[in-house]
C-alpha cells in the first residue's frame, strides 16, 4: 500500500467506526447537547437558563457557553445533532493526536500511543459522545493551552485555560498550574478573558440580568450536587467517601481530605519539576485526572480528560520496576473495562457501587507521581 493510502487508512477507520456508532445509537441519544441547544434557543430570546423545572437536565454552566451555543439554535433538532456529533468526533481525533505530539521524549510510537489511547479510554469517549457532551472540547482547548506553554507562548496558553472555565467550570483548577507552566502573563491573560466571558450576557440580560444569572448558576450548581453523590457514574472522591459509608457530614470531610491528600502529592510532584527538562506534561496531567475526583458531579466519562496522564503512563511504562507496572496496568485494566457489556449487571454492579474507577484513578495518579519521583518524566 502506498504510503499516502497508509495515512489514510487509519483516519477513514476512524471515521467509519463514528458513522457506525452515530447510526447504530448516537442518533437517538445525546440528551446531554439537548440541554446546550435549549439553552442556546433561551438565551437568544433572553430568558431564564436555569430552570429547576428541567429536572437532571439542568443547565449548568456559565452563561457564556449558552451564548457561544447559538449557532446551533439556528439549525434544526437533527441537523444540529449531527453537527455537533461529527465536530465532537473530529476534536476527538485532534485530543488525542494533541496529547501525544505533546508528549516530551516519547518512548514508543505515535500510532502505538493513539489505538492504545483508544483501547484504554474508549468507554469514556463512547460514552461522551453518546450524550453529546462537552469534554472533549474542553481537552482540546486544555491540550492547546499546554502546547502554547510548552511553545513559549504565554499569553495564548492563559487566554485557552480561560475560554476552557466556560466550556466546563472544573477547568478553573488549571489556574494553579497556569503560573507555573505561562508565569504572570498567562495568569493576566487567563483572568482577562475571564472576565471579558462573564460580562458578555450582558450584551443581552443587561448588567443587573447577567449578575442575577451567574448568582442562579451558582444554586443550580450546588443546589443539585447531593441528590448525584450516590450515582453509580459519580467517581468524584466524595461520592466515594459516600458509597462506602453513606452520604453525610463524615463522607464529606474525607472526600476533602483526601482531596487535600491528592492535591499535596501533586503539589509534592510539581516541586520536583527541576529534576526533568520538561516537567509541564506530567504536571498538566496529574491536574487533568484529579478534575473528575475532585469535581463533586465528576461523572465517569470526564475521565476522558486523563486521557495524557494514560499516555505518560504507558509511555513510560518500562522506565518503572515490576510493581510499579503491576499497579499501573491492574489499574488501567479495571478503570478501562468496568463495563456493564463486559462484567454483566451483577458484578458491572458490585464494582461501581464501590467506585472501582475512583480507586483505579487514584492508583494511576500515585503512579504519575511515581514517575516524577523516578524522574522520568
Amino acid at each position: 500500500m502506498p504510503q499516502r493510502l497508509r495515512r489514510l487508512a487509519w483516519p477513514l477507520a476512524f471515521a467509519t467506526l463514528a458513522l457506525v456508532m452515530y447510526a447504530a445509537r448516537v442518533q437517538h441519544e445525546m440528551a446531554d447537547f439537548s440541554v446546550y441547544r435549549t439553552a442556546a434557543i433561551r438565551v437568544l430570546d433572553a430568558e431564564l437558563l436555569y430552570r429547576a423545572a428541567d429536572g437532571h437536565y439542568q443547565f449548568k454552566y456559565l452563561p457564556a457557553f449558552a451564548l457561544a451555543m447559538a449557532p446551533f439554535a439556528w439549525m434544526g433538532p437533527e441537523a444540529a445533532k449531527v453537527a455537533w456529533y461529527a465536530l465532537s468526533v473530529g476534536l476527538l481525533w485532534v485530543f488525542v493526536g494533541w496529547s501525544i505530539r505533546a508528549l516530551p521524549g516519547r518512548r514508543r510510537s505515535i500510532q502505538a500511543l493513539a489505538w492504545l489511547s483508544i483501547l484504554l479510554m474508549g468507554k469514556f469517549y463512547a460514552h461522551e459522545l453518546n450524550l453529546g457532551q462537552t469534554n472533549i472540547l474542553l481537552g482540546v482547548v486544555l491540550v492547546a493551552a499546554l502546547m502554547a506553554a510548552q511553545q513559549g507562548r504565554p499569553v495564548l496558553a492563559g487566554a485557552l485555560v480561560g475560554m476552557g472555565i466556560f466550556v466546563k467550570p472544573y477547568a478553573v483548577i488549571l489556574l494553579a498550574w497556569l503560573p507555573l507552566a505561562a508565569g504572570a502573563s498567562g495568569v493576566v491573560a487567563a483572568i482577562a478573558v475571564l472576565g471579558l466571558g462573564l460580562a458578555l450576557p450582558a450584551v443581552v440580560y443587561g448588567w443587573q440580568g447577567n449578575v442575577d444569572l451567574v448568582l442562579a448558576w451558582y444554586r443550580t450548581v450546588t443546589d443539585t450536587t447531593a441528590p448525584n453523590l450516590l450515582v453509580a457514574e459519580n467517581v468524584s472522591l466524595v461520592a466515594m467517601w459516600a458509597k462506602w459509608i453513606g452520604v453525610g457530614p463524615l463522607a464529606a470531610r474525607l472526600g476533602v481530605i483526601t482531596t487535600l491528600m491528592a492535591l499535596a502529592g501533586a503539589a509534592w510532584a510539581i516541586s520536583r519539576r527541576g529534576r526533568v527538562s520538561s516537567p509541564a506534561y506530567l504536571e498538566f496531567g496529574l491536574v487533568m485526572l484529579l478534575v473528575p475526583l475532585i469535581s463533586p458531579q465528576g461523572w465517569d466519562y470526564v475521565l476522558l480528560l486523563a486521557t495524557p496522564a494514560v499516555i505518560c503512563l504507558v509511555d513510560r511504562f518500562g522506565d518503572v520496576a515490576a510493581p510499579w507496572r503491576v499497579a499501573t496496568g491492574v489499574a488501567l485494566g479495571f478503570m478501562s473495562f468496568t463495563i456493564y457489556d463486559v462484567l454483566g449487571r451483577v458484578l458491572y454492579s458490585r464494582l461501581m457501587a464501590i467506585n472501582i474507577v475512583s480507586v483505579c484513578a487514584l492508583v494511576l495518579f500515585v503512579c504519575l507521581v511515581h514517575l516524577r519521583a523516578r524522574a522520568v518524566a
